[in-house]
C-alpha cells in the first residue's frame, strides 16, 4: 500500500507577507514555538490573525498548512483517508498528518466551527505527548520539534453551541487580537491598497466610527480587511462614497436603518 503526502514545497510561504506588529505578539509566538506550546488566537473578523500566522511561518522558515474549519469537518478530513488511485488503494494524508510529517505550523481557522468530536483528534498534539495516533494506519506519529498547532476563533460569535470546551481550550496559550491603533491601521491601509495617506486616514477614522455602531445593533464593526478593500476601490478611481457603499455599507448589514446610519457617517468623511 502506498502512502501519499503532499510535498513540503506546497506549503512554504515563499514571499514575506506584510504584517505590522502592534504589541509583543511576535516575540510571544516565537517563545511559544521554542517551548513547543500550541497557540490560540482570539479576535474579530479581519483583524489580521491569518496574516499574522503566515508572517510567523515565513519568519521562522516553516511550512504552513491552513484548515478552514466548518461544521461538516470530520476527523478523516484532518487525518487522511484511503482512496482508489490507478487501480490500487492509496493512503492520502490529511492536512494534520501532513503537518506532523513535515514539522509544519498547522493553522485551524475558526476552530469553533468544527464538530467537537472532530477536535478530539488534536488533543494528543497539544500536550506533552505531541503525538498523532492514526488508527486507520495502525500507527502513531511523533511531532518533530518544529511542529506547532495554532487555532483561531472570533469571540464575537461565541455561543453556547459554538465555543471551545474547557478540555480543549486549556491546552493552549492565548493571544488576543484587536483592530490596530489608528496610526498603525492607516499605515496598513496605505501599504495594502496604494491609497494616498490623507484618504486612508479618513477611511480609518470612518472605520472607528462604524465600530461604535455595534452598540446600536450592528453585528460586527468594519474590519481592517474591509477598509483595505474599500481603499483598493478608491485607489482604482472609484468615487469614495460609492466605494464605501460597496465595501462597507452593503457588506456590513442588510438592515436599512443601520445602512442609513453608516451612509451618514460616510458623508461626514467623504
Amino acid at each position: 500500500m502506498r502512502q501519499l503526502t503532499p510535498p513540503v514545497e506546497d506549503f512554504l510561504v515563499t514571499s514575506p507577507p506584510f504584517y505590522l506588529p502592534v504589541s509583543d505578539e511576535v516575540g510571544l509566538f516565537e517563545s511559544a514555538w521554542r517551548a513547543r506550546l500550541p497557540m490560540l488566537l482570539k479576535g474579530p473578523t479581519g483583524c489580521g490573525k491569518t496574516r499574522f500566522v503566515a508572517y510567523m511561518a515565513h519568519r521562522l522558515a516553516l511550512p504552513l498548512i491552513t484548515v478552514a474549519c466548518h461544521d461538516d469537518l470530520a476527523a478523516s478530513d484532518l487525518l487522511g483517508r484511503f482512496l482508489i488511485h490507478g487501480g490500487e488503494t492509496v493512503w492520502v494524508d490529511g492536512p494534520l498528518t501532513a503537518a506532523v510529517r513535515h514539522g509544519a505550523i498547522v493553522y485551524l481557522d475558526e476552530v469553533v466551527e468544527a464538530r467537537k468530536d472532530t477536535l478530539v483528534v488534536i488533543h494528543p498534539l497539544t500536550d506533552d505527548r505531541r503525538i498523532l495516533p492514526v488508527d486507520r494506519l495502525a500507527t502513531v506519529l511523533t511531532a518533530p520539534p518544529s511542529f506547532m498547532m495554532v487555532v483561531s476563533y472570533n469571540p464575537g460569535y461565541q455561543s453556547v453551541l459554538k465555543e471551545l470546551k474547557p478540555s480543549t481550550r486549556q491546552r493552549f496559550v492565548s493571544l488576543d487580537f484587536r483592530y490596530p491603533p489608528i496610526e498603525a491601521e492607516k499605515e496598513i491601509v496605505v501599504r495594502e491598497s496604494g491609497l494616498d495617506a490623507a484618504r486612508a486616514g479618513s477611511l480609518v477614522k470612518l472605520g472607528e466610527k462604524i465600530r461604535n455602531l455595534v452598540d446600536r445593533g450592528l453585528e460586527e464593526g468594519a474590519s481592517t480587511r474591509l477598509l483595505v478593500y474599500c481603499a483598493r476601490l478608491m485607489a482604482e478611481g472609484v468615487e469614495p462614497r460609492r466605494a464605501c457603499g460597496a465595501a462597507l455599507v452593503r457588506t456590513l448589514t442588510d438592515d436599512r436603518e443601520l445602512q442609513r446610519s453608516i451612509e451618514e457617517l460616510v458623508a461626514d468623511f467623504f
